[in-house]
């Protein structure tokens, strides 16, 4: 019923799940959680997710250097090698963190040119990372032709502006635990805003865990917490939800 996304598997601590992924997976399927998307977020740590992964045919797998892990350039022929795995359904997370990380931001910039060059190469849609840097960020995608293979603004907490640029881009928006948060008000008047065609729904576990966890680990199955607010936030069934989110990821993703 539900899609997560945007998670990092790779990155719980299965000290609270009795040290079996399958117990996470149990808990996300009780909730109606039918799919996840396991997004890499460094080269190095990637084949070990993949490896991870590799036994559920409904966990998707993207991969992609985070812009806050920028200790060196990547190398754009690991990447596309990586990314050319069947398995992948996705490149990124990549982007711009100008917020977390404004002293590494050239090394960022190139890394993300170079992501946006792999997608078209692979015809892959990307997953976007982005933080205080929304005319660098669309310049970017625009500049590098992304609408050929379109993708994600993730985690999205940024102008209706912002979407609306990407949007014409032929990128979804994605939303996580933050729109439940007391101070994200902002938020979520952007998401009452956006088309439903155009949204997804994300957990970005292990972080961000959404109200009524807060102080937890957040997991897949806490993406059905996300479904429900913004379901009541843009005053249209649960089941709607689920059943849009999960169709824009299979347009987005699986193709």
């Amino acid at each position: 019923m539900f899609i997560d996304s945007h998670c990092h598997l790779d990155r719980l601590n299965l000290d609270l799940y009795n040290n079996d992924l399958n117990n996470v997976i149990q808990n996300a399927k009780q909730q109606g959680v039918n799919e996840m998307l396991c997004v890499s977020v460094d080269l190095e740590s990637y084949p070990a997710m993949l490896e991870t992964i590799a036994p559920y045919s409904f966990i998707h797998a993207s991969c992609g250097q985070h812009p806050l892990n920028q200790d060196s350039l990547v190398d754009p022929a690991i990447l596309e090698a990586f990314c050319r795995n069947d398995k992948v359904v996705a490149v990124g997370e990549t982007g711009l963190d100008a917020f977390y990380a404004p002293e590494t931001i050239k090394v960022q910039t190139q890394s993300f040119i170079d992501h946006v060059e792999v997608a078209t190469r692979v015809n892959k849609p990307l997953i976007i990372h982005t933080r205080d840097a929304r005319v660098e960020t669309i310049d970017i995608l625009k500049n590098g032709h992304a609408e050929k293979v379109g993708g994600v603004l993730h985690c999205f907490t940024e102008t209706l502006e912002m979407a609306k640029q990407a949007i014409d881009m032929g990128f979804y928006i994605s939303i996580s635990g933050i729109v439940t948060f007391r101070n994200a008000s902002e938020l979520r008047d952007v998401v009452k805003a956006l088309p439903l065609d155009r949204l997804l729904i994300e957990t970005d576990s292990p972080y961000l865990a959404p109200v009524p966890h807060r102080g937890k680990e957040n997991q897949p199955a806490f993406v059905k917490d996300v479904a429900e607010f913004i379901a009541n936030l843009k005053q249209v069934s649960i089941e709607e939800l689920a059943q849009v989110t999960s169709n824009n990821f299979h347009d987005l993703f699986i193709k």
